[in-house]
């Protein structure tokens, strides 16, 4: 498909004003691309004219865009972040497959890494590179063939696997955990920890005890189980762990189960591809042997 110049500025125009939108300062933007102020400035006009718009103005000697230049600056940047993706897989094709994956960093390390070297083995010539995200995001913005994610299962758009159901198990360090027991109540008087990603776990585990409170958010509020779980190591407070990461913190006595048996969360983990990756064949070679990993009653690899 054919297109007018005046709808195609040139790629060093396109990433001079993403540069500009996301450092928000000339300066930044030029040292970021290695020009100068100048050539940012005479970069900024040739594209203003070649749009005929107006893109920034000057307000205290600093350059701001407008509205509709940022607007114009975040599309470009989900552009670019496909380009880049298009030149890395041209760049590896020849040599092999290449999978681009974001995992959470807690149920990357502990559950798909120790996996890992299975898949390796059986399939040398795919290569999977991984980053970690912590919050949802969107596939047509971010450079990704497929997610590990947290939820439900059901995300617009995409298609999932479901690798393993979260069990949690509340933990509190030794000497934290009450000499009258470990009853609910007695859990309700600790200090608790929570996760960012599981604002209402504790309200839930307390009511499926029987207590009809909400403990609300008082107290440390952490955004990583991997810092949760030091936290409740050194005696900081009671956390809702998923059982399968404290597993060697509770056989060594670091920290203490404070309820005879985990509760099954209402989410679980997925593997998340969206429906534009379906024909993919080295991703539908990577969902077939998770499927096999993904039995609900397969131990961890120890």
């Amino acid at each position: 498909m054919a297109y007018a110049r005046k709808l195609l500025p040139s790629m060093a125009a396109l990433r001079m004003i993403e540069a500009l939108d996301r450092l928000d300062s000339a300066s930044a933007a030029a040292e970021d691309l290695s020009l100068t102020q100048g050539a940012v400035s005479r970069q900024l006009q040739a594209l203003e004219a070649q749009l005929g718009l107006v893109l920034a103005r000057r307000e205290n000697r600093r350059l701001v865009l407008t509205p509709e230049a940022r607007a114009y600056a975040a599309d470009i940047r989900v552009a670019l972040a496909r380009v880049a993706e298009a030149t890395m897989r041209l760049q590896s094709a020849p040599l092999s497959g290449t999978l681009s994956l974001a995992i959470l960093p807690a149920f990357g390390m502990r559950w798909l890494m120790p996996r890992l070297p299975d898949f390796a083995r059986r399939h040398p010539d795919i290569t999977i590179n991984m980053a970690t995200r912590l919050q949802s995001f969107s596939f047509a913005s971010e450079p990704f063939d497929a997610a590990i994610r947290y939820g439900s299962g059901d995300w617009p758009g995409a298609k999932s696997l479901l690798l393993k159901h979260e069990h949690l198990i509340p933990v509190a360090a030794p000497d934290l955990v009450p000499s009258g027991g470990k009853s609910p109540e007695l859990v309700a008087r600790l200090p608790l920890l929570h996760i960012g990603t599981r604002s209402d776990a504790w309200k839930t585990w307390f009511q499926r005890s029987g207590l009809d409170i909400d403990p609300g958010h008082g107290g440390v509020i952490h955004d990583q189980f991997s810092t949760i779980a030091q936290a409740a190591r050194h005696g900081l407070g009671a956390a809702l762990m998923p059982d399968y990461l404290v597993e060697q913190e509770l056989a060594t006595g670091q920290l203490v189960a404070l309820s005879p048996a985990p509760m099954e969360a209402e989410g679980a983990y997925y593997l998340v591809w969206p429906d534009a990756k379906t024909m993919s064949a080295d991703l539908m070679c990577f969902r077939d042997w998770l499927a096999e990993q993904a039995e609900p009653e397969d131990p961890l690899p120890r």
